[in-house]
């Protein structure tokens, strides 16, 4: 069996191999140990003592299985595959090993008890999810049991469901309602022992986690119209009175330890109106945007209201006891014949009709950020007058950092047009860093090619950290910053500052950090290029 074994193992990769292409490499090594590994162990109930054991695992390609009662260990098996073996009356500690394709083997070891004596003291512990509805666990222990079976008492599912003593094992069933769980714990003894409870399967009625964290927006690219990241069109009124209540609809403000949503409760049809008089403009918009969870709601319908030309509907399918985040194209309301210029109502219609509650949060309308494809202008200044931090025209001094560890902003290291660049999204501020201060004390200027979408502010300091060339936060460390606001969106701004506006700098002759900062604060992306002093 052994020689099997490696046939087996061998004629996988050969077949692996013979599916690569030149291009493709098979890197066995790098693949991890079976993870995950556990057998259900039952035993035939005729005083025989006849266990048998299905083992399971995540990336296993065979196992075998150490009884341990002292006989041979069994032949390797495939995934799926079962073997048995004949205990005396004990206790034992059986091995189960996994071997995955690379040959790499994990060991778990499991107790295994036969007694020919049923099984006493038996306790059943059932539970509702909290998070899935319909879901039901049951957990059951016994002394001298190996095993139990449970049947959930649904129509049409006559099987059992087994599992391990001691482990659980759970259900979810097609309708809420009260079911009645029968749990038989077994041992290798031909007489069981049985628990019947009455038992209600809930729908769970509210989400227990907050819907997803919007993205970083300029305040330009968004229209919020509820929610906590961005800032709302104020006067808006969650629960204006269009008759619902008389289909049983009512609503509130869900507080989720803190974080709120609104709660519609049996959904016909809701309506969100803006303040009196007022109205919004998104056809500069890309898309409509929210988060709905439902335990019962198969479908929403939502309509965007013109003052001028009535309302359009989108339907979106919803999938229960999760959040379903939703992204309608504005394309999808204007497609239909609607203005969407003088937007000052929405409104929600559920599936089934008035008797489904669903949450809803971060209601907005959204367009996404222009994208960078040109490079920036190519430098023109000769190379002997530059001291360069970062061109692919100069030759470049040595940066220690592009993003110091005091940031929460995000380096990536691109390239555009073949340009390399560098980003930072999520912008608070950030430093960089040369490894030697620099000297631009023959310099005349600063500098530096920036991109943004988004940004209505950007600030450049620099920080001489004077002849000691070490930061004390005084003395002759020297800074100043320079602000620029409201610079050009969606093309390449070319800064060329003089370095005599930097007047908070007493001396240029050890330049050790510089900082660039943006508004509004973390929420804006910046590419740049071209970082040099120049004369």
């Amino acid at each position: 069996m052994k020689k099997i074994h490696f046939i087996i193992s061998f004629f996988v990769l050969a077949m692996l191999a013979g599916c690569s292409n030149d291009s493709s490499d098979i890197d066995l090594e790098g693949l991890s140990a079976p993870e995950n590994i556990s057998a259900l162990t039952t035993v035939t109930q005729d005083n025989t003592g006849k266990v048998t054991f299905l083992p399971k695992g995540e990336g296993v390609t065979q196992y075998k299985i150490n009884y341990g009662d002292g006989s041979a260990e069994s032949d390797y098996f495939g995934t799926g595959g079962t073997v048995t073996h004949i205990y005396k009356e004990g206790v034992y500690k059986a091995k189960i090993k996994a071997m995955g394709i690379n040959g790499k083997t994990t060991e778990v070891e499991q107790e295994v008890v036969v007694s020919f004596r049923a099984p006493e003291n038996l306790v059943v512990v059932i539970t509702n999810d909290l998070s899935v509805s319909k879901k039901v666990t049951v957990k059951a222990t016994a002394d001298f049991a190996l095993f139990y079976d449970v049947y959930f008492g649904e129509t049409g599912k006559p099987d059992p469901v087994s599992a391990n003593n001691g482990e659980s094992v759970s259900y979810v069933y097609q309708e809420a309602g009260t079911y009645t769980i029968r749990v038989v714990s077994k041992s290798a003894a031909i007489k069981t022992t049985e628990y019947t409870q009455e038992f209600t399967a809930k729908l769970v009625l509210n989400p227990t986690s907050a819907a997803p964290t919007p993205p970083n927006r300029s305040a330009g690219n968004v229209i919020s119209i509820y929610g906590s990241k961005y800032t709302n069109v104020a006067g808006t009124n969650y629960f204006p009175d269009w008759g619902q209540a008389g289909q049983g609809s009512s609503w509130t403000e869900f507080d989720l330890n803190g974080d709120k949503m609104l709660n519609y409760i049996k959904l016909s049809y809701q309506g969100i109106a803006l303040a009196d008089g007022t109205t919004i403009d998104v056809t500069g918009m890309d898309y409509f945007h929210m988060d709905v969870w439902t335990a019962d709601l198969q479908k929403i319908e939502t309509s965007l209201i013109s003052k001028t030309n009535g309302e359009k509907p989108v339907v979106k399918d919803l999938t229960a006891n999760q959040w379903t985040s939703i992204d309608i194209p504005i394309s999808a309301f204007t497609s239909q014949g609607l203005t969407v210029a003088d937007i000052f109502q929405l409104k929600f219609v559920g599936t089934p009709w008035a008797t489904g509650t669903v949450f809803i949060d971060n209601i907005y309308f959204y367009k996404n950020a222009e994208t960078l494809t040109t490079a920036a202008p190519t430098p023109t200044k000769t190379a002997s007058d530059v001291i360069s931090m970062f061109s692919d025209a100069y030759t470049n001094v040595a940066i220690a950092t592009w993003r110091t560890d005091w940031s929460a902003a995000k380096l990536e290291e691109t390239a555009i047009a073949g340009n390399a660049v560098k980003k930072y999204s999520d912008l608070n501020f950030v430093g960089i860093e040369p490894v030697s201060t620099i000297d631009a004390s023959a310099m005349t200027h600063f500098h530096v090619d920036v991109w943004s979408s988004d940004f209505t502010e950007f600030r450049i300091k620099l920080v001489d950290f004077g002849a000691n060339g070490v930061y004390n936060g005084g003395g002759d460390d020297k800074e100043h910053e320079i602000k620029f606001t409201a610079p050009a969106k969606g093309t390449w701004v070319s800064l060329d500052i003089p370095l005599s506006d930097f007047t908070g700098l007493t001396t240029r002759a050890h330049i050790a950090q510089l900082i660039y900062s943006a508004n509004p604060t973390g929420a804006n992306t910046i590419y740049i290029d071209n970082v040099y002093f120049h004369k």
